[in-house]
């Protein structure tokens, strides 16, 4: 089966290191030529767990390339082949040119699995898509890049759960075979009914730690150790929780708990809001707290916090 990533990040890279290495039909789409090409050359130089490295033949383009590729493909049938597509690029990159490249890199027997951080994404796909099989997904895989192209390291390892979008445009076919093959790759992977509830409870964790380091410019780990900071995540927590909660989020009595072991757990991490930052890139944080804001305004709830480090953080960069 013909898997296609689309993202050249670290999210993206892991997945398709640890699929083509188990004799899966990996194809990366960048965003540059140029690290397409050297995808190509010299494939993903891959960092495990236990500290092996390996290099991992995959093929690649650029998503500018994308048109033309299809239109080379066409000939042979591979367009009807059975395929899944990995959207690993952030929020922030789905745009109008992205949505068209969508369009063309699937078919009617391709389904797209999403891996998104942050809310708005799946209705925005769902719109621009409307004959996509869309299945939205939650993980907590760590990776990070340590090159502009090619290298990754796997630094955590974390479930992976997924399921149809919309019950109406789902293949059970195509569900289970992914399921597999993530498991033979090594991921914790499982289908799930209730995929609103986990990403949502993702999104929590998230609107938590990730503007709060952000804007400290300070490890995981390091965020809740001064009682000011500490405080000012319990605030933040308390505000999203009721939220989110109020939009259909199953109630959790330990939801803190959950917040603080993910600190304990990713220690040393930097979060991907505090690395963007740092690098000047575009954050997550209008998909992140800028998300449970808009949603607390429909609700007609108040969110001076979440108003706050939305601010804070569009300021930083």
């Amino acid at each position: 089966m013909k898997i296609h990533i689309v993202g050249g990040g670290a999210i993206g890279l892991l997945h398709a290191g640890l699929l083509a290495q188990t004799g899966q039909e990996v194809t990366v789409w960048t965003r540059t030529d140029k690290q397409a090409e050297r995808l190509r050359e010299e494939g993903i130089r891959l960092e495990t767990l236990d500290g092996d490295a390996r290099d991992i033949p995959v093929n690649s383009y650029s998503l500018a390339s994308l048109q033309a590729c299809t239109k080379g493909q066409a000939g042979d049938g591979a367009e009807q082949s059975p395929a899944w597509i990995l959207l690993t690029v952030k929020q922030s990159h789905i745009d109008e040119p992205l949505l068209n490249q969508l369009q063309l890199l699937s078919s009617g027997k391709t389904a797209i699995l999403c891996l998104q951080n942050g809310i708005g994404h799946m209705d925005k796909l769902a719109a621009a898509l409307p004959r996509a099989l869309l299945y939205a997904g939650v993980t907590s895989v760590g990776a990070r890049r340590l090159d502009d192209a090619r290298h990754v390291r796997h630094t955590g390892d974390g479930p992976l759960w997924f399921g149809a979008y919309a019950e109406d445009k789902k293949d059970d076919n195509l569900q289970i075979l992914l399921l597999n093959i993530l498991k033979s790759a090594g991921f914790h992977a499982g289908l799930s009914n209730e995929m609103k509830d986990m990403i949502y409870q993702k999104l929590l964790i998230n609107a938590v730690i990730n503007p709060l380091t952000a804007i400290y410019d300070t490890t995981n780990g390091e965020l809740p150790q001064h009682p000011s900071r500490l405080k000012l995540m319990r605030a933040l927590f308390e505000e999203t929780s009721a939220i989110l909660t109020a939009d259909g989020m199953k109630s959790s009595d330990n939801g803190w708990q959950l917040v603080m072991r993910v600190c304990e757990a990713t220690a040393v991490n930097v979060s991907s809001m505090l690395s963007d930052v740092r690098a000047g890139r575009q954050t997550e944080i209008d998909w992140i707290n800028g998300g449970v804001s808009g949603l607390a305004r429909r609700l007609g709830i108040a969110s001076p916090f979440n108003d706050a480090v939305t601010t804070l953080v569009k300021q930083l960069r």
